[in-house]
């Protein structure tokens, strides 16, 4: 292998002129790799049944290409500079999501993020050997380019209405494809459709967008070859036009400050072609925004050629010009450009002009386009996007909530954190308001509340010191020695920075392109050599590669069985869709939970199974197999609200309406903004305490209509609360009184003679309909409540005799009546 870039020297040339048949093993198949992972939906972690089997065989494959990197590098492995004990320190990062899993809020997805990390500390290893061969990582590089046009044009061709053409394209290799097109490659919300290419949301693509075009900057520039600059020159327009057509602003916002902070490595020369070309494919995008988005839009709702065709050329035309622009402009302005400026370069700060110039330019651009009219020159829909920027609208408001409510779990699971998936497993219970959102919408705060501080220190501390010592190589370095790992920084830098605002690193694709990048990076930083210690041996090599090759042996063995297990849930639900056997869908679901047995998808599936079979036969062998199956299940999930549920069902199937209640108000404090939890308890509370009245039994009508209560006032409590959040943020989930609660609640407060809180109670549900019986008796209470006290409300009785004649003397009798 060849020299690395910056520091010391390291002699490893020698073990992969030995293999170079091995050599190209290893590379063909992380070229593979990177080809098949993004048509996965890009190895989304989406905590669910439907995207593990991908996910789990890339980490089964991730485990062959380490056992490839330990057979060509096995005797390469030193401990003489800092690099070479990075490939340590990465397995910091598995172990303390290891030690996460042992107390974690859901054993199912910490064990899934603790595989997805031995994933990542693999890329990390094969990049930081591999990418030191600068033969490699020039294939490496030109891969990672190539598979991300690939992903650019996959996502215009869904935009121009071919979604059946892409769709056959890669239908054979990809998991993402249902009925012939990739799912949501082109998305729909409330903003309209929003173009997502492979990730199926768009603030992801926007990120990785905004990483690639840097890089493709950069590779033009870079590129000695007119082919290379055409190339490269080519993919600005398509690039900077999908950025436009994800509607993100988070991406809009982030990528000024990613382009200011990568200008600071360059030297002037370098930062004018930057912003030249930056500015020039911008200008060229937004000159076809409106036309591409437009027709866009007319193609998604209805396909027709002759607009496809305008809409290609369009695109493809403006392009064209672009490149043509860029190689004339690199192959006569820039050399002179650099010659030019070279005696200004040398000096001390020169760097800093232009970028602090583009930070001048960049706030100028910005208020235009979001604070005046200007932005109408854009597509309709972006304009939109672009006018609702601002730190008081619902979408920063709500991030800024999820991030406070991730410190409120780090509070509670400080040291080792609460476990991979965590805010997924525990957000309901620590949230503000009642908003919907798996993901914490920011990497640093998902990774500190799920291995805790011991755990984002050391990932931090490991990030970090990469950064510096390749930034302090980058400075000592000049020429090619810069570019040839640059690349790396784009992409790591942009995707971790954006990844602030939104939750990039769920895509394992997108994760793997980070620590491939940190990988990089650590192959060309400034690595100094170590003073000796007595304990180094020439052995190191072999004792690590056995040590990580029985890590990664545990770790295929593990994948492939998730994969079973995947399959065989998936199997159960494909045969329960279409067959009511017993026999068959049990039979599937034994094979799942042989290997998981708390696989949530299958311990829904196989205990509604069970409480199907109870519910025809009365068997007291299906009421018990349920109930320890669930009961099982939530020792390790116990925030798994769809089992808690189905435990609570199972209990009311046998008529154990006491311990369904007691579940159901034990589990509460899990849900604290559901108000159909609320609901429940509430209504559930009356019905048992007006039951146990009934029978006599005063104290247990005193725990029941106290926890029913109690439920009622939380919910006034959170209404008040709701009140209270700033103008530009929605609630979320709804969350108000309803008649059956307001009436359920009154006749609690009725019943246990807090008379006043149960006319407060019912007025709140008077309405004006009385046609309606609910509401009839809503008002029936109320009446009976202030007649208790000597008080009436003579519109409403009026009323209510005038809907209902017999309510007079139900009301006397009610009255009379002394609980």
């Amino acid at each position: 292998m060849s020299n690395p870039v910056y520091g010391k020297q390291a002699k490893r040339s020698s073990n992969v002129d030995k293999k170079p048949a091995l050599l190209w093993v290893l590379i063909v198949a992380i070229i593979a790799f990177l080809v098949w992972t993004p048509f996965q939906v890009a190895l989304f972690n989406g905590q669910m049944l439907e995207f593990e089997k991908p996910l789990f065989w890339a980490i089964a494959f991730g485990s062959v290409l380490l056992f490839l990197w330990i057979a060509n590098y096995y005797k390469s492995f030193k401990l003489n500079e800092q690099r070479d004990w990075l490939p340590l320190a990465v397995l910091l990062l598995p172990i303390t999501y290891l030690l996460s899993y042992f107390g974690a809020a859901s054993h199912y997805l910490a064990m899934n993020m603790v595989l997805v990390e031995c994933l990542y500390a693999i890329m990390f290893i094969i990049s930081i050997y591999l990418l030191q061969d600068q033969r490699a990582n020039k294939i490496i590089q030109t891969t990672i380019m190539t598979v991300a046009y690939i992903i650019v044009w996959f996502g215009f061709l869904n935009w121009f209405g071919h979604g059946k053409f892409a769709g056959t394209l890669i239908v054979w290799f990809s998991n993402g494809v249902l009925n012939g097109k990739y799912t949501d490659a082109v998305m729909t919300d409330s903003n309209g459709l929003r173009l997502t290419s492979v990730f199926q949301y768009a603030n992801t693509y926007a990120a990785f967008l905004m990483a690639f075009l840097f890089a493709a900057v950069f590779c033009l520039i870079r590129s000695k070859k007119w082919y290379g600059q055409a190339i490269h020159g080519f993919m600005l327009v398509p690039i900077i036009v999908s950025i436009l057509l994800t509607l993100s602003r988070g991406g809009l916002v982030m990528l000024p400050v990613v382009f200011v902070l990568l200008l600071l490595f360059l030297k002037p020369a370098k930062q004018i072609l930057w912003v030249v070309y930056c500015a020039i494919a911008g200008i060229a995008s937004l000159a076809i925004s409106k036309e591409v988005t437009d027709l866009g839009l007319q193609l998604n709702q209805k396909f027709e050629a002759g607009g496809a065709a305008k809409a290609w050329a369009f695109l493809l035309i403006t392009s064209v010009v672009v490149a043509v622009i860029g190689w004339v402009i690199q192959a006569f302005l820039a050399p002179k450009m650099e010659q030019g400026l070279a005696k200004a370069s040398a000096k001390k700060l020169a760097n800093l002009w232009i970028p602090v110039g583009s930070v001048i330019v960049v706030g100028v651009v910005a208020f235009l386009l979001i604070g005046t009219s200007v932005r109408n020159i854009l597509p309709e829909n972006v304009s939109t996007r672009l006018e609702n920027i601002n730190f008081n609208q619902h979408s920063v408001l709500e991030r800024i909530t999820f991030y406070k409510d991730g410190m409120k779990v780090v509070k509670d699971y400080p040291v080792l954190g609460a476990g991979g998936g965590a805010w997924a497993a525990l957000y309901e219970k620590y949230q503000n308001n009642p908003y919907t959102s798996r993901q914490a919408h920011n990497f640093f705060v998902q990774y500190l509340l799920e291995v805790g501080i011991v755990g984002f220190v050391i990932f931090m501390a490991f990030v970090l010191f990469i950064f510096y010592k390749y930034i302090r190589g980058y400075i000592q370095s000049d020429g090619e020695r810069k570019d040839s790992y640059f690349l790396y920084l784009i992409l790591t830098l942009s995707i971790l920075i954006h990844s602030i605002l939104d939750f990039n690193m769920s895509y394992v694709f997108i994760g793997m392109l980070v620590f491939i990048g940190l990988g990089g990076m650590a192959a060309a930083m400034d690595s100094k050599p170590l003073k000796k210690i007595a304990w180094k041996t020439e052995g190191a090599g072999w004792i690590y590669s056995l040590v990580v090759g029985i890590c990664g042996i545990v770790v295929l063995i593990t994948s492939v069985r998730f994969v079973q297990a995947s399959n065989a849930g998936l199997e159960a639900r494909k045969i329960a869709q279409t067959s009511t056997s017993y026999e068959e869908i049990k039979a599937a679901l034994d094979k799942d939970l042989k290997i998981r047995h708390t696989h949530p998808d299958s311990v829904l599936l196989m205990s509604s199974l069970y409480q199907s079979v109870y519910k025809q036969t009365q068997n007291d062998d299906f009421y018990n197999a349920a109930n320890y199956l669930l009961t099982d299940a939530l020792k390790k999930e116990p925030y798994n609200k769809s089992m808690i549920n189905r435990l609570i069902t199972n209990y009311q199937l046998k008529n154990e309406n006491d311990k369904a209640f007691e579940t159901l108000v034990a589990n509460a404090p899990k849900f604290n903004w559901d108000i159909e939890w609320y609901e429940k308890m509430i209504t559930q509370g009356y019905e048992l305490g007006y039951t146990a009245l009934g029978q006599g039994d005063t104290a247990a009508k005193e725990k029941y209509f106290k926890a029913g209560i109690a439920a009622f006032e939380k919910v006034q409590a959170g209404l008040k609360h709701l009140a209270t959040l700033p103008k530009g943020q929605m609630a979320g989930r709804p969350f108000s009184n309803s008649p059956v609660m307001i009436l359920d609640a009154g006749k609690m407060y009725y019943m246990t003679n807090q008379l006043d809180k149960a006319a407060e109670t019912l007025k709140m549900g008077i309405a004006q309909d009385f046609s309606d019986p609910t509401n009839r008796e809503i008002a029936h209470w109320y009446i009976a409540a202030l007649m208790k006290q000597g008080s009436n409300d003579q519109a409403v009785y009026d009323q209510l005799v005038k809907a209902d004649p017999t309510e007079k003397e139900s009301i006397e009798k009610l009255v009379q009546i002394n609980f």
